[in-house]
């Protein structure tokens, strides 16, 4: 099969023939449809999370089972899935929990890349999926089935991005119907927090980005207010709109110590400030008053959107089906997987809210 491999940090991908390991016992082969890029894959690219190469990235992606390994009952070739990209073995003590998100399992793949390119060298399985590829092989618990006439390249956007941003919405923070709300960011993410909040309900939901053309966007997927923070004060300017308590919930999309900073200071007393986006750099801090959290004022962390994927994708799925979430809104550009570096070089520079990879 065909893999684009980083080589180099930083440098251009080389689309080359790959090996890919049969399917062992719980894992799951499955043919990819088309992977969405996220701003994950660009860190991981860049070497902004430290890591080795050869690397294969991508990880937002849907396709259909083409083969299953022992002890796989759930899914058969021919069913289409969401590949996911955390796995979850159902007994630990966070999976019994229903935070499969955290789970703590060992499996064989985090071990042992089932990759090589034609030298015998391994290659990295990115963020436990590598779907910047033809096939993936991945635990039986991160294909998650979905309807047969769902398409592929919209339904690849519910591996991350829409659960992620949503999510933090709905699971993380619980948002009541009548709360107000900010988001800070309207990339992928912060579209999708957005319209988590349209559908919980919240009033009003207000929309913070640097850019027009993704604020735009943000009326689209919910947003009642815009403010474009390169020319005002962001917190300034939602205090005003709050009658100068601030909003029940900020959510900081973008992985910016500032943009955490400012979420906390537009929280009002008794609120929450939810933390979503991931920084570049992985030791990055933030100052936060402290007398400004004594208020009552809570600090919420969103991992992939506190999502459990097996109930919470199907669900997404149904939304979309009943025209309930928005999903073909969210693809800027499709291409064909010969043109990933291009794809990767538009999304980076800000045009796309996600561009799709199609096989």
């Amino acid at each position: 099969m065909k893999a684009a491999i980083c080589y180099e940090f930083g440098q251009p991908l080389v689309i080359e023939e790959v090996d890919l390991e049969a399917p062992q016992r719980g894992e799951v082969e499955v043919q990819i449809a088309a992977c969405a890029i996220c701003h994950s894959d660009v860190h991981w690219l860049r070497g902004d999370w430290g890591g080795e190469t050869p690397l294969v990235a991508g990880h937002e992606a849907a396709g259909v089972v083409s083969a299953v390994g022992p002890g796989v009952a759930s899914l058969q070739p021919g069913d289409p899935v969401v590949v996911y990209l955390r796995r979850a073995c159902g007994q630990c003590y966070y999976c019994t929990r229903q935070q499969p998100f955290l789970c703590e399992g060992q499996f064989r793949l985090d071990r042992e890349s089932p990759l090589r390119n034609q030298k015998g060298q391994r290659l990295i399985q990115g963020l436990r999926t590598a779907a910047f590829a033809e096939r993936v092989l991945i635990e039986q618990s991160q294909a998650i089935k979905i309807p047969k006439d769902l398409p592929l390249d919209r339904a690849c956007l519910l591996a991350c991005g829409v659960v992620t941003g949503l999510g933090a919405v709905i699971n993380t923070a619980k948002v009541e119907p009548g709360s107000s709300i900010a988001v800070l960011g309207v990339g992928g993410v912060g579209l999708n927090s957005l319209q988590g909040g349209r559908m919980a309900e919240a009033n009003p939901i207000i929309a913070i980005d640097m850019l027009d053309h993704k604020l735009e966007a943000a009326r689209l997927f919910g947003a009642t207010h815009v403010i474009n923070s390169a020319r005002e004060d962001a917190v300034a300017a939602v205090l005003a709109l709050t009658k100068g308590r601030g909003v029940d919930y900020a959510f900081a999309t973008v992985g910016s110590s500032r943009a955490i900073a400012q979420a906390s200071q537009m929280t009002r007393r008794g609120g929450a400030t939810v933390i979503v986006g991931m920084p570049a750099n992985q030791d990055a801090e933030v100052s936060i008053n402290t007398h400004h959290l004594t208020e009552s004022r809570r600090l919420l962390g969103s991992l992939m959107g506190s999502t459990q994927p097996a109930i919470d994708i199907p669900r997404l799925a149904a939304d979309y089906q009943h025209g309930h979430l928005k999903l073909d809104e969210l693809i800027t550009w499709r291409y064909p997987f010969e043109q990933i570096n291009e794809a990767l070089r538009t999304f980076e520079r800000g045009d796309a809210l996600r561009n799709v990879i199609v096989f």
